[in-house]
């Protein structure tokens, strides 16, 4: 397990084209909103506190926070993707059949992809939250320490979401054809269903039931609860109005509601921890189906 592991890890790492595809989607949101997207969140925040004697800095650190929680809820998501892509790399090329004939049990196999995918997507996302926070600092700094904890475990929270989701989606693929399809699929297409590229406030009615059905969503939520909850505090002791706030958590998509019903932070770590109970039986049930 642990040379598997290992092989796979340096593999990835090793592959160039692999490596700088799994980095495209956060350098396009990086650009996306760093040259079109946060001049329009700043006037939306301008607006919505012209009233109120706040500080640049605060602006700044709204701004931050909304880019900040896009990038890393996406690119936890399509960095695995595109590291558990070599599971599907090593059947259309031979290597898998080699492997299945060697002593070692599948199932061993199937979980060192996912183990290696796991590795591989919590370093590149280690570090580019460590980048984030750096951002944050420069812009206008609120988080306090219990928030830069939960940033980091939602962050590995995500990652195993996406390995998991990445695991079950590839397990059938055979050829690099399907396996380019899917990463471009998910990446041009999650960051939408997930609330990341616009907040879910902006879609229609019909589109937020269906997007609120999704667990990504929620856990683009707790990024934005774990990087926002500073600033809003921080709009509390200017005495905004309580009213102002929650439009602005609710516009920002810091409080969700299904059914009128709030969606707590708690309530939402059950949601995603629940999904990947039930991503791990699934691919539990495909390796022993594709066993038989």
């Amino acid at each position: 397990m642990i040379s598997l592991v290992k092989r796979n890890v340096k593999l990835y790492f090793k592959d160039k084209g692999m490596f700088l595809t799994s980095l495209i989607t956060p350098i396009i949101l990086l650009v996306l909103y760093g040259t079109f997207l946060s001049g329009t969140y700043r006037s939306i925040f301008e607006d919505s506190l012209s009233i109120f004697n706040v500080s640049s800095s605060l602006i700044d650190g709204c701004v931050a926070a909304q880019l900040v929680s896009s990038l890393l809820a996406v690119s936890c998501i399509t960095v695995s993707f595109c590291s558990n892509l070599l599971m599907v790399q090593d059947k259309a090329n031979g290597i898998r059949m080699d492997l299945d004939i060697t002593p070692i049990k599948k199932s061993t196999i199937a979980l060192s992809y996912s183990i290696a995918t796991f590795i591989s997507s919590v370093l590149i996302n280690i570090v580019a939250t460590f980048i984030c926070l750096g951002y944050m600092k420069y812009m206008g700094w609120y988080l306090s320490i219990i928030d830069i904890i939960s940033l980091f475990v939602d962050v590995i929270l995500l990652v195993l979401f996406g390995t998991l989701l990445s695991s079950c989606i590839t397990f059938p693929l055979s050829t690099q054809g399907q396996a380019s399809a899917v990463g471009t699929i998910i990446s041009a297409g999650y960051g939408f269903i997930c609330g990341a590229y616009m907040p879910i406030s902006q879609f229609s009615t019909a589109v937020q039931k269906v997007i609120l059905c999704l667990p990504g969503t929620y856990g683009t939520s707790l990024l934005r609860n774990h990087c926002f909850n500073g600033i809003f505090k921080e709009m509390k002791s200017l005495n905004i109005p309580f009213e102002l706030i929650q439009s602005l958590k609710k516009s920002m998509d810091c409080d969700l509601t299904v059914f009128d019903h709030l969606i707590e932070v708690n309530t939402m770590y059950i949601i995603v921890i629940g999904t990947l109970m039930g991503l791990t039986v699934i691919y539990i049930l495909l390796n022993r189906k594709g066993k038989k």
